[in-house]
């Protein structure tokens, strides 16, 4: 009987040990989304006091701010112009927040107007890469594709050079895609995409998630229309383990250029979209 208590014990013991060493990188990965968290709602109190030490405290040196007319602030820029970019606080806002390893994307709305932030986890601490502002439209765009039945550019090559493994995995995910896109392929787009997918553009009146895309891409089949994707112009890429921030310039075939901010993740061992924040830029000229 002693000896079965001693073995019983040691059995207790070895599970526990083994209960805690899993829930140690569980218990870490949470404490290190309440840092970002915290990080997130110190930035907003500042940054809505109009507090600039305190603010470029917590931006990323690759900072940058697109605002709802599409503008884009590098981090000098957003500091001196603070006063006009001054943010409200999110407490009448609907907010999302999602982690993603090093990544943490926190999305606030309130009305039709929607913002992206972005944080990443550096050497100092947590820091803000991306502040990214959507105003949706009042009314509904009208429907219909590009009228483009070719795609050439981003299909089948972008003006961007990968630099590792996983920026090449995630440039053929998202060639992959937009080839579906352009052919009206819900079946063939669905596999890049997460399945909590969130689409917010200023060129539509509500925000899309993966069944509204696959359901916009049936109907543009039904009805036969091009809609080969609006051509790259730049991008610039920010890895994080299993998680990539894509910043991206593109100009449609008509209209004007359009800023993008996407979250990719790698998930089963393939690279997804997650989220895609896009701006048109009011200033600029329509092509």
């Amino acid at each position: 009987m002693k000896c079965f208590a001693k073995y019983a014990l040691a059995m207790v013991i070895a599970v526990g040990g083994a209960v805690i060493a899993l829930r140690l990188p569980m218990l870490a990965a949470a404490g290190e989304d309440q840092a970002a968290l915290s990080a997130d709602r110190e930035f907003i109190r500042a940054a809505a006091a109009g507090e600039k030490e305190a603010v470029g405290n917590l931006l990323d040196t690759e900072f940058t701010w697109t605002d709802a007319q599409g503008k884009a602030y590098a981090k000098s820029a957003a500091l001196t112009e603070l006063a006009k970019l001054k943010v409200s606080g999110d407490t009448d806002a609907t907010v999302e927040q999602r982690s993603y390893g090093q990544v943490v994307a926190v999305m606030a709305s309130h009305g039709k107007a929607y913002a992206l932030r972005v944080w990443v986890k550096r050497p100092a601490g947590w820091r803000v890469l991306a502040y990214h502002e959507v105003m949706l439209r009042e009314q509904p765009a009208a429907s219909g594709g590009t009228g483009v039945k070719e795609c050439e550019n981003p299909c089948k090559s972008i003006p961007y050079q990968p630099k590792n493994e996983a920026e090449r995995g995630i440039v053929a995910s998202w060639q992959a895609l937009e080839t579906g896109v352009t052919a009206h392929d819900s079946a063939a787009w669905a596999p890049h995409i997460a399945d909590e997918f969130a689409m917010l553009s200023s060129n539509n009146d509500h925000p899309l998630g993966k069944a509204d895309r696959m359901a916009t891409l049936d109907k543009q089949k039904e009805a036969g229309v091009g809609s080969a994707p609006a051509p790259l112009v730049s991008a610039e890429m920010f890895d994080f383990g299993d998680a990539v921030v894509m910043k991206c310039l593109h100009q449609p075939f008509t209209g004007k250029p359009i800023r993008v901010t996407r979250v990719w993740i790698k998930r089963d061992g393939k690279w997804v979209m997650s989220i895609s924040y896009q701006t048109t830029i009011q200033a600029a000229a329509a092509n």
